[in-house]
């Protein structure tokens, strides 16, 4: 898991063959890190579209640069110093990108405008959902065969994290939707456990058996040798795909360091 890609000068027309073999890296390595260089927003949207449809989240409030599929988090204020306050806690929690929606996350792609001091936090760790799945003993897959989970914007952003940054009407949007607890890659065929903090039920299951099954496989998933720890360099692309990884950003001091990116994320398909 993982690639480390250069040579791609992002201010230039990609060849056909170019944007073909890094769908094929995209694919095969899960996570891909580009070296850094300048990529202005409209061009980050542009890349983005290379993937599929770009995802205009509901959470307005995080829109940025005029383009509204574009999702800021920023802990600076308006004279670019560090506010005291982390943009969005639900970041620091394992979860994959848009499984709160009926059509989930296909891609996401992450500019780091500005990175906090080497050491001093702000990572981006990713874990392998096909290694999870395939690591179950054979009872547990048998268990979660069939099994769907709820997943919940409004339980993972608001009543989970003690935060409440959604309105009524971002709530109205976005209601809970289900999913397969084990999904298939739709183009690998590759099998992996599909769950993360979104998820916050069992269909057909009582709540609290349900959350336990939930807080079991996440962390029977976490593996160390699974996950991969980013460490950011300014000016990072990272393109990642959703369907088969979990992801979380990791602390940093809000007050002191400054923690700068920008998301895209592509909308894929229904999980089957």
């Amino acid at each position: 898991m993982g690639a480390h890609i250069s040579g791609i000068d992002f201010a230039q027309d990609l060849s056909q063959e170019t944007v073909e073999a890094v769908h094929r890296a995209f694919l095969k390595y899960q996570v891909l890190v580009f070296s850094a260089q300048h990529i202005p927003p409209e061009q980050q949207v542009q890349l983005a579209r290379g993937f599929g449809e770009v995802q205009i989240h509901v959470m307005n409030q995080y829109h940025t640069d005029g383009l509204p599929e574009l999702y800021r988090l920023s802990n600076l204020d308006e004279s670019g110093r560090p506010n005291g306050k982390h943009p969005d806690k639900g970041t620091l929690a394992w979860h994959t990108d848009s499984s709160w929606q009926r059509v989930t996350g296909h891609a996401t792609l992450i500019y780091g405008e500005v990175m906090p001091e080497p050491g001093q936090g702000g990572q981006t760790h990713f874990c392998d959902m096909y290694g999870a799945y395939e690591r179950l003993d054979e009872s547990m897959k048998k268990r979660i065969a069939s099994l769907r989970a709820v997943h919940n914007l409004d339980f993972s952003r608001s009543r989970r994290h003690a935060e409440n940054p959604m309105t009524d009407e971002q709530r109205k949007i976005a209601p809970p939707v289900d999913h397969p607890v084990v999904r298939t890659h739709p183009q690998t065929g590759r099998k992996c456990l599909y769950l993360g903090d979104h998820a916050e039920y069992i269909v057909g299951m009582g709540y609290e058996e349900g959350r336990n099954l939930i807080e079991e496989l996440n962390q029977l998933a976490l593996q160390p040798d699974l996950i991969y720890e980013h460490d950011w360099q300014v000016h990072q692309l990272l393109i990642w795909d959703n369907r088969c990884l979990l992801h979380r950003a990791t602390t940093y001091d809000p007050f002191t360091q400054k923690r700068v990116i920008r998301r895209c994320t592509v909308s894929g398909e229904i999980p089957r």
